[in-house]
């Protein structure tokens, strides 16, 4: 059986036309955006430019209020960073939730060694933050919220809308690591009053390698201390030399994803659905994790009780799915999202990721369905001592 691939959470496939959008760059017009005295360089500046365009469109932001950056994970880092070094003179407090993603829970935690104060809220049931919550939190050293717009791990999606309008009500900088939102669902960071965003190119199908952070110019104007100087490249705001290939290559994949969304959103939703339904029809036990409606369209993620994920994903070595977030995967240790959650004993044991795509087909859904329903009958057979509890952790 061909090998299928369903950890599009992880990273996706590069979509053919991002690469041939891409291809001139490296071998043609190869320039550097920043060499303004040849035709070369102009061919790269207004091609970086271009791409600046496009990905300000897909998030509902202003050209001029796109950095381009290695990743989300280096956005989230100059987001955060930045916030506190404005205020590095004075007592601060940042607000964040358990299940954030290692680039903002790392860089929260390394600024709590400098001396800011964190606040990292629970999260109910679903892997939500109660917005209610947030604003108890909120005090008069309140600098920066940050609170992702969909969990990597189960796909819960947060309540931007309302996350934006206390933070604006109470003055308060709003980042989100949108990370795996964008390109996937509707982000307007004007409308949602978002003053940070960070994105990376590969979750939607373009390059890996390159990623972007919205900075709001107005309203409020959002400031920054710079955490990479140099060559004064982006404004100032990131020095270095412009990865121009990348860049072409994430204004593309942003294009492809703002004029299909809606399609490919109805698309996504239907195979998810498919896989969801299939896998809790065949394995007694299994249940949904994470919030049934308020989801990620491509992510399916589900408790399969009495089984470990780490054995399932060895007996399926074709198929390609996740047991917990592949940034920290190497780490050997509980997903942090799952034991944050509040569920069976083994819900981090035995949770496992899929994630749909463009590229997915229902022949491959019907496929995984079968060989996991296949493999967790065999290893349940194994450990015949571990019973599946009906019911358990019924939120689908």
């Amino acid at each position: 059986m061909a090998a299928i691939y369903l950890d599009n959470n992880a990273t996706t496939r590069t979509d053919p036309r991002v690469v041939t959008a891409m291809l001139p760059f490296f071998t043609e017009a190869y320039g550097n955006a920043a060499s303004t005295s040849h035709s070369f360089g102009w061919t790269a500046e207004e091609a970086v430019e271009q791409a600046r365009q496009e990905t300000a469109l897909l998030i509902g932001a202003d050209s001029r209020e796109v950095v381009f950056t290695s990743g989300a994970t280096e956005a989230c880092n100059m987001a955060i960073k930045g916030v506190a070094a404005l205020y590095r003179d004075k007592p601060s407090h940042i607000i964040t939730q358990v299940t954030e993603h290692p680039a903002v829970l790392e860089t929260c935690a390394v600024l709590e060694q400098n001396g800011v104060r964190v606040t990292y809220l629970p999260v109910d049931q679903y892997g939500q933050v109660s917005p209610a919550d947030i604003e108890s939190a909120m005090g008069p050293e309140t600098i920066l919220v940050s609170i992702m717009a969909a969990n990597n791990e189960i796909g819960t999606l947060n309540d931007l809308t309302a996350i934006g309008a206390i933070c604006a009500d109470r003055n308060i900088l709003f980042h989100t690591d949108a990370t795996q939102a964008v390109g996937k669902i509707p982000i307007d960071a004007e409308k949602l009053g978002i003053g940070l965003l960070s994105l990376s190119a590969h979750k939607f199908h373009g390059p890996k390698g390159v990623g972007a952070l919205y900075v709001r110019r107005r309203n409020p104007r959002v400031r920054l201390i710079t955490q990479m100087d140099g060559g004064g490249q982006e404004r100032g705001r990131r020095s270095g030399t412009l990865n121009v290939p990348g860049i072409v290559g994430l204004g593309e994949a942003a294009r492809i994803c703002r004029e299909e969304l809606s399609s490919e959103h109805e698309m996504l939703a239907a195979l998810r659905d498919r896989l969801i339904s299939g896998i809790l029809a065949e394995v007694e036990g299994a249940a949904l994790v994470g919030h049934p409606l308020q989801r990620l369209p491509n992510n399916a993620s589900i408790y399969l009780p009495g089984v470990d994920s780490d054995a399932l994903l060895a007996a399926l070595p074709d198929v390609a799915i996740s047991s917990g977030s592949a940034c920290s995967s190497a780490a050997v240790k509980p997903s942090h999202v799952l034991t944050a959650l509040s569920g069976p004993a083994d819900l981090a044991r035995s949770t496992v990721r899929a994630g749909v795509s463009r590229f997915t087909t229902e022949a491959q859904i019907d496929t995984v369905v079968q060989r996991i329903a296949s493999e967790t009958a065999r290893l349940r057979r194994l450990t015949p001592e571990i019973l599946v509890p009906p019911g358990v952790f019924q939120n689908a």
